[in-house]
């Protein structure tokens, strides 16, 4: 069997009983999701002998050949994370059934639970502070658990950010920027346009500032990326594709940052950044106050433009009409976030108890 199933035709039942070691007698798959750097099928499954899980959910590699060579670190990522760290962490996502990928990282399966019936959010239409609140916990939840750990650097596919890396995304985001103006110029305002240029210029100091604290960071916590229950705040995390090791605080910002418009922002993000401190606390985390954490949020809203604009112009999947209204409000929210908390200020500024 080749380890990978590179489309859905090679998801047979035959491949199937081989990755979940049980014997598939059918199998019927329908597209889901709007994945930017993966295509996600719903499997439905039936089963001769020992039972498996009715249905789940894999993923594969989306794009033409080029597109997924070029964002193969991605692949590498996220198959990482399923199959390597994720047992080590607290942060509810969907357990992995399997997991393989190309030695070049361009092909990948993974087989993962189906959340059904949680949904998606849906980026452009923000959500409730109590699902945000949900959301920030769980995220308390990833970063806690390997919080300064070391041993975080011993796995290659988290890449810690160094000055070689911190250029080359300095090198792509700034003509990224340009096209990204370019492309959605009507819908920016004259100081998003300003701002999106301020923050491609500064980010590769930005990337290398604050190196303490670290932790396991998604890189891309956002609505789109988060399964909601029906009921409760139980809220899962998906698409590991830009995990690595990083400043905690930037997952925070650019969840807050690119959910809510700039006035429901200004009204719940100190609750929020409140109710992750305490959640990190309570998970056991020592020596980082409340203020540094704050000033870490602060810091962190150039996440924002960065994920957004690199994730716009370099998406391997065809570009559709919900995929730009997706960009152009984590643009223009993620811009109203930077300025509100004078963020461009603190890129090289040293944190509070180093003041």
């Amino acid at each position: 069997m080749d380890p990978v199933a590179r489309d859905a035709a090679e998801l047979t039942t035959e491949w199937l009983s081989t990755a979940l070691d049980r014997r598939v007698v059918a199998v019927t798959a329908e597209p889901i999701g709007t994945g930017q750097m993966g295509s996600s099928l719903r499997l439905v499954l039936g089963y001769d002998g020992a039972a498996g899980p009715p249905t789940l959910v894999a993923k594969l590699a989306a794009g033409d050949a080029a597109a997924r060579a070029r964002v193969s670190f991605g692949f590498q990522k996220e198959v990482g994370f399923y199959t390597q760290l994720a047992a080590t962490l607290d942060v509810r996502t969907p357990r992995c059934w399997y997991g393989a990928i190309t030695d070049d990282g361009s092909d990948f399966t993974l087989l993962l639970e189906d959340l059904s019936p949680s949904v998606p959010g849906v980026q452009a239409d923000s959500c409730s502070v109590e699902q945000a609140t949900g959301a920030v916990r769980n995220l308390a939840a990833l970063h806690a658990p390997r919080w300064n750990d070391a041993s975080l650097r011993d796995h290659d596919f988290l890449s810690p950010i160094d000055e070689g890396v911190a250029e080359l995304f300095g090198a792509a985001l700034v003509p990224a920027t340009e096209e990204f103006v370019a492309r959605y110029g009507s819908g920016l305002g004259a100081d998003d346009v300003a701002t999106l240029r301020a923050a491609a210029e500064v980010i590769v100091p930005w990337m290398l500032d604050r190196p303490e604290p670290f932790a396991v960071v998604h890189g891309d916590y956002r609505l789109d990326n988060l399964m909601f229950p029906p009921a409760g705040d139980a809220v899962a995390a998906l698409d590991w594709q830009s995990v690595s090791v990083g400043a905690p605080g930037r997952d925070l910002a650019y969840f807050v940052g690119t959910t809510f418009e700039p006035d429901d922002r200004r009204r719940c993000e100190d609750d929020l950044v409140t109710e992750y401190h305490d959640e990190l606390l309570a998970r056991g985390v020592r020596g980082y106050d409340r203020d540094r954490c704050a000033d870490d949020y602060r810091a962190g809203h150039l996440q924002g433009p960065l994920i957004t604009v690199l994730g716009a112009i370099h998406a391997t999947v065809q570009r559709s009409a919900s995929a730009d209204r997706m960009f152009l409000a984590m643009a223009t929210r993620s811009c109203a976030a930077i300025r509100d908390l004078d963020a461009l200020d603190l890129v090289g500024a040293r944190p509070p108890e180093d003041r």
